[in-house]
């Protein structure tokens, strides 16, 4: 038992000691990330209009530039929500026997 909390507890500060060295290389507040990232935002918000034709900004990177991506979240969040409900189900069944 005490070998498992020493291994817990050696686990425990290897995170963090990750996490610290990935928050000591992250930029200053405030300055850019990186500006290859800064590209794209800057296309979405200067070419939205012209690439798909959408007045609102918010909708035309959802349904266009993202609408694969968003798909698959769908996709994935109502395999998620019938998995709890066939789960849930499943065991009401179980305990009414």
């Amino acid at each position: 038992m005490r070998i498992r909390n020493l291994l817990f507890l050696l686990l425990a500060l290897l995170a963090a000691y990750g996490m610290l060295i990935v928050a000591a290389e992250l930029p200053p507040y405030g300055m850019p990330a990186n500006p290859i990232h800064n590209q794209v935002a800057e296309r979405y918000v200067n070419k939205a209009l012209d690439d798909t034709g959408v007045l609102n900004m918010v909708t035309a990177i959802v349904l266009d530039y993202r609408a694969y991506d968003t798909m698959f979240e769908t996709i994935v969040l109502f395999t998620a929500t019938l998995a709890v409900v066939i789960t849930l189900k499943s065991r009401k069944r179980e305990g009414e026997q």
